[in-house]
């Protein structure tokens, strides 16, 4: 008997778009023979849809075995949807609510790279939009022009800009709250060659598998990984990247101490700048972060190393049942 494996894909996020893509992904590669997927579109205002219709959460997850969730964005990475699928004792893909909040409350990890030992670049917080002024002017004063500002919860590079002096750096924040962010943070620009290093839990006899290492080398006018390269093959992404044998291996060790610190389960994806004092964390991608398109950065590690993204995809579903 064939498993009914649940592809929840869409959501009321910025991520909409990107997160079909994904679940595209998934569908149209689950392996026939044991498989039978079943799309489940959640629409921007929320609303769950089966075979085309609307349909109430409880009624699909009572028909499904588990579930595999690229739901790139708020309601997928913030641990709503999780705390669903708990409350209706589903099987899932990927980190419990609490591992997705730490890894998308970005100052949360960046917080604990440190409490590790890693290095992350210096940055203040701006919870409140009353304390953008301060914090500008505090920007200005003791972080060298430009600097990074970004939203805490938002991924897929949406919303980030690099911006330098009090006007822009302020404009930038007040902005970003002004589009809906609830807090916003402004950290000093490392430059250097952007890498980037998923894992995968019991892989090839491991229990943290290392996928091979991804330099991203985006456009010079783009300045950096931006929203807007990121999909539309303007960005080179060497795999594996050209880094020396030590810089590789502290880029494997950097994302197999962020998983693990953060609480993630089964894959995720850790987000690094090389720079000739050292490597410096950027960000962790939860497994609902990380996108699953055929231009998208994990499946081509994964088939660096020979492994199918059928054969990843039932490796998943597996992981997921025996949690």
């Amino acid at each position: 008997m064939q498993t009914v494996v649940g592809v929840l894909r869409g959501g009321p996020s910025r991520e909409h778009e990107v997160s079909l893509r994904s679940g595209a992904a998934m569908l149209a590669n689950l392996p026939e023979e044991r498989y039978a997927p079943r799309d489940i579109y959640i629409d921007k205002n929320g609303q769950w849809h089966d075979r085309g219709r609307p349909a109430a959460p409880e009624r699909v997850l009572r028909q499904i075995d588990v579930v595999l969730l690229p739901l790139h964005g708020e309601y997928g990475e913030s641990g709503e949807v999780q705390n669903l699928l708990e409350r209706f004792g589903v099987p899932y893909v990927g980190a419990d609510a609490f591992g997705c909040h730490q890894a998308m409350h970005k100052i949360i990890a960046k917080t604990h790279a440190r409490e590790v030992g890693l290095l992350t670049p210096d940055f203040r917080f701006v919870e409140r939009p009353k304390d953008s002024e301060e914090v500008a002017r505090d920007i200005i004063r003791n972080f060298h022009q430009p600097v990074v500002v970004k939203p805490v919860g938002w991924g897929s590079s949406v919303g980030v800009s690099i911006v330098g002096g009090y006007a822009p750096v302020l404009s930038a924040i007040e902005q970003l709250f002004a589009a809906g962010a609830e807090s916003v943070f402004v950290e000093e620009r490392i430059k250097g060659r952007e890498a980037t290093v998923g894992v995968v839990e019991n892989l090839r006899g491991e229990a943290l598998y290392s996928l091979p290492t991804i330099e991203i080398i985006p456009p010079p006018e783009a300045g950096f990984f931006a929203a807007h390269v990121k999909y539309s093959g303007e960005t080179r992404e060497i795999c594996p990247g050209r880094f020396t044998r030590v810089e590789t291996e502290e880029l494997q060790r950097i994302a197999k101490v962020m998983h693990r610190t953060l609480r993630q389960r089964h894959y995720s994806r850790t987000d690094c700048i090389v720079t000739p004092k050292g490597i410096y964390f950027l960000e962790t991608n939860s497994a609902a972060a990380v996108g699953l398109t055929p231009q998208s950065l994990l499946p081509k590690s994964l088939a660096a190393v020979g492994v199918p993204f059928p054969d990843f995809l039932s490796h998943l579903v597996n992981l997921a049942f025996a949690r």
